[in-house]
Formats: C-alpha cells, structure tokens, sequence
C-alpha cells in the first residue's frame, strides 16, 4: 500500500462525486475515511462501494475534513465543521473560490482562529455522470488541483491541504482566490455557457437535419449534458469573472454577424479570415500531452468495419509498429456499417504508422 501524506482520519463532508472519489482515492491509501451526507442513500452509496465508514454521530477527531457540497451551501458547511472539530484543517472541493471565501471570513460565528484553517481548493475533474456510484478512486490523477489560500491561512493549514492533493495523485496549483475564478471562468464556465447555447439552437431542428450530424457538433455540445442544477450554482456564483467573457463573445458574435450581413462589401472576406485565425490561434494555445507546450500532431484516418475485435486490433497493430498514439477519436459514418478512427500520432512517424497499416490490410484515407 502506498505512502499518505495525511495520517487521518478524514471527514468527508458531501458524498457526490468529488467526495466519494476523495474518499475512494484516500482509503487505496490507507487512510481512515468518515462519510456525511444530508441524503441518507448517497452516504450510504459511497459507504458500500468503499469509500469509508458513514458517521452516525459518534465523536471523532478529524485530521482534516473536506467539504464537497454544491456552492450555495459550501461557506455554511465550512463553519459549522470549523466549529464542530476545533483541531481539524477544513477545505472545500467546490468550483468557485471567491464568493465562498467571502461567506466563511464574514459568517459572524467564526473568528480568526477558525478561519485561519480553513483552506479553498478546487480539484479540476469530473465526469459527465454524477453521484457516489460515478465516483473513482483515479478521478484526480494527473489533474490539476488549485490551492487558494487566503492571506490568515496558517502555514500548516495549508500543507494538509496540499497533501490531499499530493495523495490523490493531482498535479498541484497555487493561487489567489480571484486568479482562480477568472481562469476558470475562462477555461471551464465559459465553455460551458457556449456549449448549452449551442446546443439550445438544436431544440427545434428537424429530424433529418440532426441526421447529418458529426463528431464536430457532437464535440461542441458534449458538455452541454452537465448536471444543470450544479452549473445554476457555479454561474450563480461566479458571475463577476465571467460577464467579462461573455460581453467579448457577444462583441465578437455582433462582429460576426454585422460582416455576413453584408458580405460582398470590401473587407468582409478578411475579417471572416481574422475570426477564423483568431480562433486558430487560440486553439494552438491550448496545452498538449501532459501539459507540455502545444504540438501539432499528424493525423491518420483509418477506415475500420463495424463488428467486434476491430478496433483492439487496429491499437496492437499501431502498438506492434512501435508507435505510440498521441491521441484518438472515433466517428461513425452515417450510413454506412464502418467507422472512422482518428489516430494522432508525431510527424516524424506519419508516413511510417500509414506504410504499415497499409501493408498489414487496412484501409487508411489519404
């Protein structure tokens, strides 16, 4: 079993999907796990599945406890369990930083000396399903986890909260409280926002206008599956960060629209050209592999027929090449019982990954 940097127990506060991935990830450590909820079945969901012991009110001496309520009532939870385990290190999981912030340093029950170890922190990972039984124990691999400690943060405070994310296998981040919700505003409630007004625009689309859907507007509206009732909150919440990106959006849109209204006039064509570009280049921007600076990779499509074993053996064919995919994605084509793998691979790699899948039968589009 794997070393911990916490020595426990944990209280877990909140058994969605944060928490219980939080409690699954802490017991693969060894860590002594303690579970509430308000939901008598989540708790009890999260406890079957081994994300440690529900609490019935016995008393316990948390070395830390964490938070993983919705936002609008993570600042009172956080009080309370200042005030309830006078020895124990708080923190929160939820998305926004700020307004939460603000609730606990002005929650008139509190003073200085509970505050002082309280510690904000936001796990950047999810999953499109939601609730205990969605939870992993591997949920927060590799994924980044911010810290937002405030200024009367102890020092002590704020290394159990860092080790949380060292046991969970994230990759930790330091920030102030408004640095975080301004970058998340941008990288993860913007895309949000965009991905279901997109999708919004489809309620009334006929039938077979959406059968000529691809994997471009299925990708741009896989978000908008979220959990509404959570995204009410974060937006809610983070208002002040985002309205900035939304009004650039609408000054582009408004842009947008103004040049197709009249594109045959001199101009129109290159600022259609400059959006595109802008985009271009702020796609480009956007991390690659393992968080190294931005490659473009060669792509290869592969023709595969649509029965069991085809794609297994496409991966251990790449695989016995010795070519290691840099990323992959499917399509299937309408109409036809054969599929479309996407394979991403190092330039300096293309021609050979098409030489030898050529060579051992498969059909590769050139």
């Amino acid at each position: 079993m794997a070393t911990s940097h916490l020595a426990g127990p944990v209280l877990v506060i909140g058994t969605g999907l944060l928490g219980t991935s939080v409690g699954l990830g802490l017991r693969a450590k060894g860590v002594s796990v303690y579970l509430q909820d308000i939901s008598p079945t989540a708790q009890g969901v999260a406890q079957d599945i081994g994300a440690g012991v529900v609490l019935h009110g016995e008393k316990i001496a948390p070395e830390l406890v964490v938070i993983g309520a919705p936002p609008d009532v993570t600042a009172r939870l956080v009080g309370d369990a200042l005030l309830a385990y006078p020895n124990a290190t708080v923190v929160d999981i939820a998305s926004v930083k700020g307004s939460i912030l603000d609730a606990v340093l002005a929650d008139e029950r509190l003073g200085e000396s509970e505050t002082s170890r309280y510690v904000g922190t936001h796990p950047m990972a999810g999953r499109e399903k939601s609730g205990p039984a969605a939870a992993r124990g591997e949920l927060f691999t590799a994924m980044p986890w911010v810290i937002c400690a405030h200024q009367n943060a102890q020092p002590d405070r704020v290394i159990a909260a860092e080790s949380l994310a060292i046991d969970l296998g994230a990759t930790m981040h330091r920030m102030s409280v408004t640095e975080h919700d301004e970058s998340v505003a941008l990288i993860s409630h913007f895309p949000q926002a965009a991905s279901s007004m997109i999708a919004s625009r489809l309620l009334n689309a006929e039938g077979h206008q959406l059968a000529l859907a691809g994997n471009g507007l299925r990708d741009t509206t896989r978000i908008a599956a979220s959990d509404e009732k959570l995204w009410i909150q974060i937006f809610a919440h983070n208002s002040k960060a985002l309205i900035p990106i939304l009004t650039g959006m609408k000054e582009d849109l408004d842009r947008l629209i103004n040049t197709l209204q009249h594109p045959e006039e001199p101009g129109a064509l290159l600022d259609l050209s400059q959006l595109m570009t802008e985009g271009n280049a702020g796609r480009a921007r956007i991390p690659g592999k393992h968080g190294a600076p931005p490659q473009a990779f060669a792509l290869v499509t592969v023709v595969v027929d649509d029965k069991p074993g085809q794609i297994a053996a496409l991966l251990a064919q790449i695989g016995e090449a010795g070519i290691n995919i840099e990323d992959l994605r499917m399509e299937h084509s309408a109409g036809h019982q054969v599929g479309l793998v996407d394979v991403s691979v190092l330039p300096g790699r293309r021609d050979e990954l098409i030489n030898a899948l050529i060579f051992n039968g498969w059909k590769v589009a050139q």
